[in-house]
């Protein structure tokens, strides 16, 4: 019964824990393009909520990316500008960087 108890605190602990996470995620949507884009700047990453049920990642440069993924600039909706270029994501391009070399 207190292992039952303990397990219950914990999910209701946790649960907070990212209710609060997501609520304190800032809202892409009530920014201006160039505080959305000094906030990247600033911090190097940046999860914004994009949208009602939607997030995404936010990033300044390649350092946040894994070994195999590049830069392409990434659009967001802003207060003042509905495709504001706020920084890049991270994304395997579609064709490898040496071409389509079966030896690699």
């Amino acid at each position: 019964m207190k292992n039952c108890r303990l397990a219950f605190a914990a999910l209701t602990l946790s649960g907070v824990l990212m209710t609060t996470a997501a609520e304190a995620r800032p809202d892409l949507r009530q920014m201006s393009c160039s505080q959305a884009q000094n906030m990247v700047r600033q911090h190097g990453a940046v999860v914004f909520t994009t949208g009602q049920y939607t997030y995404s990642m936010f990033v300044s440069n390649r350092s946040y990316c894994d070994w195999n993924q590049e830069l392409f600039v990434q659009y967001g909706p802003t207060r003042d500008n509905r495709k504001c270029p706020v920084a890049y994501e991270c994304k395997e391009p579609l064709f490898p960087r040496g071409g389509f070399n079966r030896w690699n």
